[in-house]
């Protein structure tokens, strides 16, 4: 390229520029002409309509094959800080060639990383000066733009980072499209379609993600199925998708016809045709059929790509990976349970029918005969349960030699009986290719392919069907644009609906917030089958009664949902069995008692194995080694495996429930000469057991939980003999939620008064809260801020003097979630952790009050206001009775004639404080809100009222004895790093350093190590003021903290030995 063509762009430039009215538009033609006059065959597309939704200025092509992009910005405008844009940002993850340009300077980007600039001039005096040596440079960075060619791509892990970069590209274009009211007929029809009868909760943007993802997977299969030497192009990828999936080459046949052409990602999709016709193929798939998922080229694909397009997706899904040892242990057990107990003498390869009767949509009944053992993976993902189900069914034929009869087995008795569900395009594109893959024995050494590869029919298709499992199974009306769609959502339907399918197994999803909300799935929790209007289990009522939870949300998790839906499809069929690995909350959360009731019911035999790895629970092998999960994740696993079987075998109704635990780390190798092998850990051990060879441990799970966790059951009657908290204490409430700490708590009432000032509120606002053990703060405590006030309770705390109980309903742990308070609490109070929200619980309760009465707080009086204690009447007569005393409404009574709340406020804080209670409950501690025992022992009574109010005094503050610690060195007083150290190794007095000169000395251990809750105390109040300086009030504060829990520590001491002396346990 001669320099006299960026001499004559230049001229063309300035001629624009000198007249003072130029756009960053007016000079895009002369880009265009510069572009193609550097090289014959060169073509700059510039359309404003791609723009407009969000593509590149420029696409650059050679002969109809992407080379690049260009991306101009007017003269004058800062290229450094259009770097710094979102819409650049996106570019530079997406495109591997991209000029920016202002038409003066020319910035070159390779893979997002700037290779070279060059700038041909600059502006002086309101004229463009040509710099001669960036023309150079210039005519060197254009060459090098339209000569790159990307790098040839022979790894799965790089392939799938560059598709998901142009996939995401195409997805943001459409939905910038139907934002700005541009997306085209096609488009929107398509949406319509899929809307109507595939989700129907679908969204403009889950459509653009469900058509940039069909996209890239339909090119994927489309390359992995591409023969011969004609170059792979996008215009042949749809007769190239395989038949064995029809959907997907249907849809991709409707997406990317001529019409294509018109849409304003069409330069992206090309590329990304590019991008695949520049692979190797074979050296990317060459590890299929490896038994790791470190190996497995289709998992490495997948996973990089959904973290790459969107990792926000597959957390909403809840996708994961299963481990293969995982998959193996449930597809053996299953083989097992259907040759023990369903007389299948070929367990999973049973080639036996039977007949089944059905329903029509005109309501016509009909009889047919199907396989006998029909086998459904509800959520598939890529296939994973399926593959290894095939994988166990074809070792069995290979160790028998019968390679000529595996084809026919193939068609007549596999195909026809082996489904799977998936709602995500990418997984359901990788199951099919997967699935196909390991049918062409491409899975097997390279000698044995030929002999043991399927041949599929022109009509045959794998049973993978593109559905939501949570949706009523429903038939379809063939639309004619859709008819691909109605086609496969109907064939879906037959296999929920129709087909008695025996064997359900699978890792459905695990998503707190689920997206699944439709009426049939919700009303088969509830109890209702919608579809037959019977009546079904309910997860919502537990012993006939309604579970009464004020926030059942843990029950619309996607893993409840889909367990749900597989007891009711197993029930339709009337026998067959159940396996899943899932999140492991359902296994003893109370929440979930009705659940394990209706599963109890449903099913015979129950087979829990606990994986554990619950990092939220801190979890830790019984030895106190390590414990490791065997997803990546921190949410505890475990397998369930539920069968139903033709004939009941408990004369109760109720399942027999087995359950096990397996601890320890996740995997442990040992390397023999080259070769490294897994020897130990959960994989190993699953890889090795079955459910024939678990040590299971016989459950008798007992009202009113129905736990699937082994108990002391001893224990049980005893402690269930107690009332419960929330059967004496009959109005409480979880803590306040402000979804935003940082702007309405604060550490000073000053500080929450500049807050409130700055949020335009009142400062009659501002109420004291105990935020965490021992750390009082202050709160702008208003609905427009609080996301969750807790009013309804809450307000009893605010007017007149009060107590209140905190404690929790569920631990991960050992119980030491105790507290009292006299003012609001939040949360979080007593712990952090998900499961252990803090509640409180009024000792007093006022009349209603108006909003505005809440704040008189700052006015209190001794004058109770109406005030009534809190206590259930129930409990109080069963109390007055055993102590032979008279209750009186309000304070103390004189322990004589008469109690009042206080005494039992203090003889509850007391025992609930007591070594040996929670160690004695332990078990039942975990589950629920704790039970108070009891006694008629009027000395044991009194001493223990004394007792917890001493307790009481000292946890608000009030009652603090001599503070014995020092704080001796001057310094900034800020807090920085935190840490304990003893004086002498068998010392009991040690140091709390809060930087690296300052501490706090006289500190026993027991001290530094105390619990309440999830916060080891002493630590937490520090940790919670890194960064801040302590001022004077801060280390008084802290000082009579320290003391508190020293003596809180001697009064729990004689709290066990006065309740050892007065008969010990259980109380009398």
């Amino acid at each position: 390229m001669a320099e006299s063509l960026l001499k004559e762009y230049l001229d063309e430039v300035s001629k624009y520029y000198g007249k003072g009215i130029a756009t960053e538009h007016t000079y895009r033609g002369t880009l265009q002409a510069l572009i193609e006059k550097v090289e014959a065959g060169i073509s700059a597309t510039n359309e404003p309509k791609r723009i407009r939704c969000g593509a590149p200025d420029y696409v650059v092509e050679r002969n109809n094959l992407t080379i690049g992009y260009v991306e101009a910005k007017d003269i004058g405008v800062s290229l450094d800080k259009i770097e710094k844009d979102e819409q650049l940002k996106r570019y530079l993850r997406a495109l591997d060639n991209l000029i920016l340009t202002d038409y003066l300077e020319f910035r070159w980007y390779v893979q997002g990383e700037k290779r070279m600039a060059a700038r041909l001039g600059t502006i002086h005096n309101k004229k463009i000066v040509l710099d001669k040596d960036g023309v150079k440079l210039g005519e060197e960075l254009l060459h090098l733009f339209l000569e790159h060619h990307g790098e040839r791509i022979s790894k799965p892990e790089e392939l799938a980072k560059r598709m998901a970069r142009l996939a995401h590209m195409i997805r943001d274009i459409i939905i910038d499209a139907f934002k700005e009211k541009e997306a085209s007929n096609n488009l929107n029809d398509l949406y319509a379609v899929f809307k109507t009868l595939l989700i129907p909760d679908l969204t403009e943007d889950g459509f653009a993600d469900m058509f940039a993802q069909t996209i890239a997977y339909g090119l994927f299969a489309a390359r992995y199925n591409h023969k011969g030497n004609k170059p792979f192009t996008r215009s042949d990828a749809a007769k190239e998708i395989p038949r064995t999936n029809p959907f997907l080459r249907r849809f991709f046949s409707a997406i990317s016809g001529p019409d294509l052409d018109d849409e304003p990602f069409v330069g992206f999709v090309d590329e990304l045709a590019q991008v695949l016709a520049f692979t190797d193929m074979e050296a990317v798939l060459a590890d299929f059929g490896k038994r790791t998922r470190q190996e497995d080229p289709i998992v490495h694909f997948y996973e990089t790509f959904l973290s790459q397009y969107d990792p926000k997706l597959r957390e909403m899904r809840g996708v994961y990976y299963t481990p293969e040892p995982v998959v193996s242990y449930i597809v053996r057990s299953v083989d097992y349970l259907l040759r023990e107990h369903f007389d299948c003498a070929d367990g999973l390869a049973d080639t036996a029918t039977v007949p089944y009767f059905y329903t029509d949509e005109d309501e016509k009944e009909h009889v047919a005969r199907t396989p006998r053992v029909m086998i459904l993976d509800p959520a598939t993902g890529t296939g994973t349960f399926l593959y290894k189900v095939i994988d166990h069914i074809r070792e069995s034929y290979r160790q028998m030699g019968n390679a000529g009869m595996w084809s026919g087995y193939v068609r007549e008795h596999l195909l026809p009986r082996l489904f799977g569900f998936e709602l995500l395009v990418a997984p359901y594109a990788m199951a099919h290719l997967k699935l196909s893959m390991q049918l062409a024995a491409l899975d097997l050494p390279e000698a044995e392919r030929k002999t043991w590869a399927y041949d599929f029919k022109t009509n045959e298709r794998l049973g993978i069907y593109m559905t939501n499992t949570l949706d009523e199974a429903k038939k379809q009306s063939e639309v004619l644009f859709g008819r691909y769609i109605s086609d496969e959502a109907n064939e879906a339907a037959k296999v929920k609906q129709n087909y008695p399918v025996m064997v359900i197994l699978g890792n459905p999803p695990y998503s707190g917030h689920s997206a699944n909300n439709g009426d049939w799935i919700k009303g088969l929790l509830h109890g209702k089958d919608s579809k037959t209007g019977w009546s079904t289990g309910n997860y919502f009522e537990v012993d006939g009664q309604s579970l009464g939870e004020r926030n059942p949300k843990w029950l619309n998790d996607d893993y409840v949902k889909f367990i749900r839906f597989a007891q009711w499809r197993i029930e339709q069929t009337g026998h067959g069995i159940l396996a899943f690995v899932t999140n492991h909350g359902y296994i003893d959360n109370p929440t979930f008692r009705g659940m394990r009731q209706s599963l109890m019911k449903s099913f015979d035999d129950i087979y829990i194995l606990d994986l554990h790895g619950n990092t939220k629970k801190k979890e830790k092998s019984p030895d106190g080694s390590k414990d490791e999960n065997v997803f990546d994740i921190q949410q505890g696993v475990a397998i369930g495996i539920f069968v139903k079987r033709q004939k009941k075998t408990n004369s109760l109704g109720l399942a027999n429930v087995y359950h096990s635990h397996l601890w320890g780390p996740r995997e442990m190798y040992e390397t023999f000469g080259q070769e490294r092998k897994l020897v130990d850990g959960k994989y190993y051990w699953l890889t090795e057991n079955d459910l024939t060879t678990t040590e299971w441990k016989r459950l008798e799970p007992q009202k009113p939980f129905y736990l699937f966790t082994p108990q002391n059951t001893d224990l049980l009657a005893e402690y269930q003999s107690g009332f419960k908290i929330t059967d004496i204490l009959t109005i409480n409430s979880i803590g306040i939620v402000t979804g935003q700490d940082a702007k309405t708590i604060a550490f000073t009432k000053s500080e929450a008064e500049m807050q409130a000032k700055f949020l335009n509120l009142p400062s009659d606002t501002i109420a004291p809260i105990l935020y965490r053990p021992f750390d009082q703060r202050y709160i702008i405590y208003s609905n427009k801020v609080v996301t969750r006030p807790r009013t309804e309770v809450m307000s009893h705390m605010l007017r007149g003097k009060n107590l209140g109980l905190i404690t929790n309903r569920e631990v991960n742990h050992s119980f030491e979630h105790v507290l009292c308070t006299d003012s609001i609490i939040n949360d979080c109070t007593v712990s952090l952790a998900t499961k252990e929200r803090s509640y409180v619980f009024p000792l007093y309760l006022y009349p209603n009050l108006k909003q505005q009465e809440l704040f008189s707080f700052n006015t209190q009086t001794d004058t109770p206001d109406g005030r009534r204690s809190n206590f259930a009447t129930a409990f109080i007569k069963d109390f007055s009775a055993k102590l032979n005393l008279q209750f009186i409404s309000d304070g103390k009574g004189n322990l004589q004639q008469n109690f009042g709340p206080e005494d039992i406020f203090n003889y509850m804080y007391a025992l609930l404080h007591a070594f040996s209670y929670r160690k004695r409950y332990s078990e039942f501690l975990k589950n629920d809100f704790p039970r108070l025992p009891l006694t008629s022992n009027l000395e044991l009574f009194r001493k223990l009222c004394a007792l917890g109010e001493i307790l009481i005094e000292l946890h608000l503050m009030k009652n603090i004895s001599k503070v014995t610690t020092k704080y001796p060195e001057p310094g900034n007083h800020i807090v920085e790093e935190i840490k304990y150290t003893q004086l002498a190794y068998d010392s009991e007095q040690g140091r709390i350093w809060i930087n690296k000169t300052q501490y706090f000395e006289g500190v026993t251990p027991k001290v530094w190590e105390f619990h309440i809750g999830g916060y080891q105390v002493c630590q937490k109040w520090l940790k919670d003021r890194k960064g801040r300086k302590l001022e004077f009030n801060d280390i008084a504060h802290y000082h009579r903290v320290l003391a508190a829990l020293a003596e809180t520590i001697a009064l729990m001491e004689q709290i066990d030995k006065f309740i050892e002396e007065n008969g010990g346990w259980p109380l009398h």
